[in-house]
């Protein structure tokens, strides 16, 4: 019988390949919702792209700490002065935290969306970040 080298053990190429998702730390879904990865937290907000197009943002509709939310599903909204968006979860979690200066200031989202989340989700299945554009695939999606 053969052994396998480490760099050939499946549980080997798996750690690797999950350490370089996590080394990337933005992640963008087609729907223009970010997710900055923090070990395995994940800071969940509009991109700066998103911000742009629906314009002064008057009302954040967020889920509550302790609520799960699934990648790919609604987990909220944003409104603006010109149209009302549902914010699609990036990532499957538990809701840890929302970001409470939204909901007295929704604008902070137009001044800086990068730098404020929206949520904060302790991801149950990283491996889905793999599903995710990473910043130049997110710029070539928008052109």
């Amino acid at each position: 019988m053969t052994r396998m080298s480490d760099t050939e053990h499946p549980q080997h190429r798996n750690q690797t390949k999950k350490y370089k998702i996590i080394m990337n730390k933005i992640y963008y879904s087609e729907t223009h919702e970010y997710v900055r990865v923090e070990g395995n937290i994940g800071y969940v907000g509009i991109s700066d792209y998103a911000q742009k197009e629906l314009g002064n943002i008057v009302y954040v509709d967020m889920p509550e700490t302790g609520d799960d939310v699934e990648a790919g599903e609604d987990f909220g909204a944003v409104e603006s002065v010109k149209a009302a968006s549902d914010l699609i979860a990036p990532v499957s979690g538990a809701v840890v935290e929302i970001n409470e200066h939204l909901i007295d200031n929704p604008r902070l989202l137009n001044e800086d969306a990068m730098g404020n989340w929206i949520i904060k989700v302790e991801m149950t299945d990283p491996s889905q970040l793999e599903n995710l554009m990473d910043e130049e695939a997110y710029k070539a999606f928008i052109g």
